[in-house]
């Protein structure tokens, strides 16, 4: 998001349930991809409960029926489904292959919502997110 948003997004990421490090399978497909996740850090999302966001957007399925914090400003929060390599069965080489597909499925995704009419009514807004989640 910071690298295809530019300044226009302030982007945070965190967890329901942070492990408390970066998954190597995450940092070697970031890698692949030209993008270091070496100034990241593994948070739970209870370090932003009090941040004011505008777009809340969880994508690991597992996270999907969790209770999130309580937002302040009532953001717009929708869910894109991707399953999580790590815990994917297979050899090394599968899992990074699906996480190298999640992370071209996230990058399709973020680009649509950088590009984006943030100017839509909000349903309309809404509606464009969640179909961005289907893609």
């Amino acid at each position: 998001m910071r690298q295809l948003g530019g300044d226009r997004f302030e982007a945070l990421s965190a967890g329901s349930r942070p492990a408390g490090y970066i998954h190597p399978l995450a940092s070697e497909a970031m890698k692949e991809r030209g993008l270091s996740l070496d100034e990241h850090r593994s948070k739970s999302w209870e370090e932003f409960a009090e941040a004011p966001v505008d777009l809340v957007i969880t994508v690991c399925d597992a996270a999907a029926g969790a209770i999130c914090p309580t937002w302040p400003g009532s953001p717009i929060s929708v869910h894109w489904s991707m399953p999580d390599p790590a815990g994917h069965p297979g050899t090394e080489a599968q899992r990074l292959a699906l996480a190298m597909r999640v992370a071209e499925r996230l990058e399709t995704k973020i680009r649509g919502l950088v590009d984006l009419d943030w100017s839509l009514p909000h349903e309309k807004l809404v509606k464009r997110l969640q179909f961005l989640g289907e893609i």
